[in-house]
């Protein structure tokens, strides 16, 4: 069996797609995020079954809660420790958590106290697993491989949530509430052989000029001190940050509310949300293929601009038809941008704190987005979606404001890998 010190043999020129590590890895994590979905499908309708549709929001953000409280801590023990023995043991972790509630609710009703209890227990794990995940993929392939596995990933995460909420369903109509949570936790067993077959390289020796590890607390000041200082991460994260404030609430919201304002329906909001989708699976798939694009920092930035474009005007839009094509363009764009932000990130980031700044990215995306939600509401409650949709759109377009005023961003590039040389032919 493999170890986590096994060093990985070299692949010249082998594309991320065609290489079996890598794969392994992305069956294992896309095995995970099936079972995340079927795991919410199960834990969302259980506590509607058992308290009602009031409690439900309760009980979901009672998970929500210590994943983004203890996000940044989980930061600190991926770079602690080796990052496959995190995401081994919290797997390990969340496959037991969820067989155990799955035998429970089988003999008994799920109680309120058990959800919320395995809510709880169960964001704590993935506070763990998430920065872990993260920080695994430059240790699997090489630097020039890294945005085609970034793509991969993407693309794995889409196709999960069209699997997953699926899967649930239909395990929840044919065995009720305990064969769904038990397939969630199958699901999780699953990817545990995945997981220890993969190979990484080991940790690179630590930088002279890095501070030695101290308390927890001080690596994780730390770890934001570093990304505070570093010219390229943080005008990305930064930039990241404000993208996600003002398009999250928008897709996750708005385009509800939108469809209420126009009387398109369920259809409606079905095809927006699907063209959406589809245009951000197509950027991930286009970079898995790909690898590599040039001005990387400049593309992401026009794609930032081009979706906030996008998101200005789909509330204008007279049709579904016209509504869900602007979807799938800023689909498409915030895929590229999110795609290529992330793999720069990766390439620049020192390898003892990979597992921080990952931890930040997430944080941004479950802890500081959310907070856009109740004041989009709000907003299009007092004024309607059209000066709502066109106020988030510019305030996401300071994203690339920022990214564009730093010289790092529009100088970034991918790391690839060199072209061989052609010896001359001979006359």
């Amino acid at each position: 069996m493999a170890t986590a010190d096994t060093a990985l043999p070299e692949r010249a020129h082998r594309p991320a797609y065609r290489d079996g590590n890598v794969l392994r890895w992305l069956a294992a994590y896309t095995l995970s995020l099936v079972g995340d979905s079927v795991y919410f499908v199960a834990l969302s309708w259980s506590a509607q079954k058992a308290v009602g549709a009031a409690e439900v929001g309760f009980v979901l953000a009672a998970g929500a809660l210590p994943r983004a409280l203890l996000m940044l801590g989980g930061g600190v023990v991926a770079d602690r420790f080796d990052p496959r023995r995190v995401i081994l043991g919290s797997d390990t972790v969340r496959c037991l958590l969820i067989l155990t509630v799955a035998a429970v609710i089988a003999l008994t009703a799920p109680a309120l106290w058990i959800l919320v209890a395995l809510a709880l227990v169960f964001g704590a794990v993935d506070a763990l697993f998430v920065p872990a995940i993260g920080a695994l993929p430059p240790r699997i392939t090489s630097p020039d491989q890294l945005a085609r596995v970034t793509g991969l990933r993407a693309l794995s995460m889409r196709l999960s949530l069209i699997a997953g909420p699926p899967i649930g369903g239909m395990t929840m109509a044919i065995g009720g509430t305990s064969a769904t949570f038990a397939t969630a936790g199958l699901l999780f067993a699953a990817s545990l052989p995945l997981l220890l077959t993969v190979r990484i390289r080991p940790a690179q020796p630590r930088d002279a000029e890095a501070p030695q590890p101290g308390s927890a607390r001080q690596d994780l000041v730390d770890g934001l001190r570093y990304i505070r200082r570093h010219r390229l991460i943080f005008p990305l994260l930064a930039a990241s940050a404000v993208c996600e404030l003002g398009l999250t609430g928008i897709f996750n919201v708005g385009i509800v509310l939108l469809n209420a304002e126009r009387g398109w329906g369920p259809f409606g909001y079905g095809w927006i949300v699907s063209c959406f989708g589809a245009g951000a699976a197509a950027s991930a798939a286009l970079l898995a293929i790909v690898g590599w694009l040039p001005r990387a920092g400049l593309i992401l930035t026009l794609a930032l601009l081009v979706g906030c474009a996008g998101a200005a005007n789909i509330a204008l839009a007279g049709t579904i038809a016209l509504a869900a094509a602007l979807a799938a363009v800023i689909g498409l764009s915030a895929g590229i941008f999110g795609s290529l932000n992330n793999a720069l990130v990766q390439a620049a980031a020192a390898p003892a704190y990979l597992g921080r700044v990952t931890s930040v990215i997430m944080l941004i995306m479950v802890g500081i987005a959310p907070l856009s939600y109740p004041l989009v509401g709000a907003a299009i409650a007092a004024w309607g979606t059209a000066p709502v949709f066109a106020g988030c759109a510019s305030f996401a377009a300071l994203g690339a404001v920022i990214s564009f005023a730093s010289a790092s961003v529009r100088q970034a590039e991918l790391p690839h890998a060199p072209r061989p040389h052609r010896r001359p032919t001979e006359s």
